[in-house]
């Protein structure tokens, strides 16, 4: 059996789960409390973070690394292009998510609003949230610039790009941070992202003592 170790509000982690839906590869769910840096995360992955998964005798790590090795091996649906310029427009896309839309608005907001609480590390901090609440203002109006000009962010087909976006829009949307009316464009690509089956565990989501508001899991939110 395939097993990702994860936690639920980790928009890496969504990442990697929505590619093995996608792709119908099983696997089952092991949540990792990777704050707490226990020596058997650090036995499976050395740098102690999450997602890890485990296929067969082997551990991969690293989201990103993760999804394109599991493109290559499962190439049906294809979520990496095989078009250089668009392989390239993925990828940026992908990073600009997981590195710029992360430290901009998913640490200041998701984890000053929830991560705190979960992993006891103290109050939220006013000063980050406000700057995230501005941040996310700029990244929707980006992400609406990219979708008047494509079906989908990187292009004509969704890929990779879609699911990295969306796995941290998801994460922020648990926590009642997405403005959704902003950005019509945006909302509605979020709404065909969503209704995908393998969006589903993701809807499913519930951490102890923090439910999600109503309409997270409403397909017409």
């Amino acid at each position: 059996m395939n097993r990702l170790f994860h936690f639920a509000l980790s928009p890496f982690c969504r990442k990697v789960r929505l590619t093995l839906a996608e792709k119908r590869i099983e696997v089952e769910l092991v949540e990792e409390r990777y704050w707490e840096q226990n020596q058997e995360l650090l036995r499976r992955n050395p740098a102690g973070k999450i997602p890890v998964l485990k296929m067969g005798d082997r551990m991969f790590s690293e989201s990103q690394a993760i999804c394109e090795y599991l493109d290559e091996v499962f190439p049906e649906p294809a979520l990496i292009p095989r078009d250089a310029l668009k392989r390239y427009e993925v990828r940026r896309l992908c990073s600009w998510f997981d590195d710029k839309f992360h430290r901009e608005v998913t640490c200041n907001l998701l984890h000053e609003r929830l991560m705190k609480k979960v992993t006891k590390q103290g109050y939220p901090d006013g000063k980050r949230i406000r700057e995230g609440a501005a941040q996310i203002k700029y990244h929707l109006d980006y992400m609406a610039w990219l979708l008047e000009q494509r079906r989908w962010l990187a292009g004509d087909q969704m890929t990779l790009a879609d699911f990295a976006a969306a796995a941290h829009l998801s994460c922020l949307d648990y926590a009642s941070d997405v403005d959704w009316d902003r950005q019509p464009l945006v909302k509605d690509w979020y709404a065909k992202i969503k209704s995908r089956p393998s969006f589903r565990s993701l809807l499913a989501d519930q951490i102890p003592g923090s439910p999600p508001p109503l309409h997270y899991a409403d397909l017409d939110f």
